[in-house]
C-alpha cells in the first residue's frame, strides 16, 4: 500500500490493503448478522445500544474522485429501519500532505427489529481514466457499544 500516486495509512500501522475504485461506481457491500455475532433480540429490542460505524477514505494525487457510504439498519426480513448516506462526496486531487479522511455515524434509537447491518461504500474518479484511479477506501468498522 499505497501503490502509484496514493498515501500512506498512518493511522494505522498493520493496515495494509485498500479498496481501489475505478471510472465507473465501484462499490462493495457486507451484511452483519447481530445475532450471529452475539446480540439477542431483547438487548437490540429494548436497550437499542448504539451502533457505530467508521470507514477511511482518499483521493490520488493524479485525479480527483468520489466517495459514497450507506450504511442500513435491517429487520429479520431486511426491511430498512434505520439508515445513513453520506451523499456523494467530491474528493479533489490531493498532495503530498493530503492523507486519508475518516468519516463515522453512531445510529441510536432506532426502534425495536435491528437484526442487520448492511454496511457500502464506494466510489468512482472524476476523470473518467482505465485503470484503479478513484476512490480508496480501507479500515472500515461496524461495532455495537456495550
Amino acid at each position: 500500500m499505497p501503490g502509484d500516486c496514493g498515501v500512506e495509512f498512518v493511522q494505522d500501522e498493520n493496515v495494509k490493503k485498500f479498496f481501489a475504485s475505478s471510472f465507473e461506481w465501484c462499490r462493495k457491500a457486507q451484511v452483519i448478522d447481530l445475532q450471529a455475532e452475539g446480540y439477542w433480540e431483547e438487548l437490540l429490542d429494548t436497550t437499542q445500544p448504539a451502533i457505530v460505524v467508521k470507514d477511511w477514505y482518499s483521493g490520488r494525487s493524479d485525479a480527483g474522485c468520489v466517495y459514497e457510504l450507506t450504511v442500513k439498519l435491517l429487520s429479520e426480513h431486511e426491511d430498512v429501519l434505520a439508515e445513513f448516506n453520506s451523499g456523494q462526496v467530491a474528493v479533489p486531487q490531493t498532495d503530498d500532505s493530503g492523507g486519508w479522511i475518516e468519516i463515522s455515524h453512531t445510529f441510536t434509537d432506532y426502534g425495536p427489529g435491528v437484526r442487520f447491518v448492511r454496511f457500502e461504500h464506494g466510489g468512482q474518479d472524476s476523470v473518467y481514466w482505465k485503470g484503479w484511479f478513484g476512490a480508496r477506501v480501507t479500515n472500515s468498522s461496524v461495532w455495537v457499544e456495550p
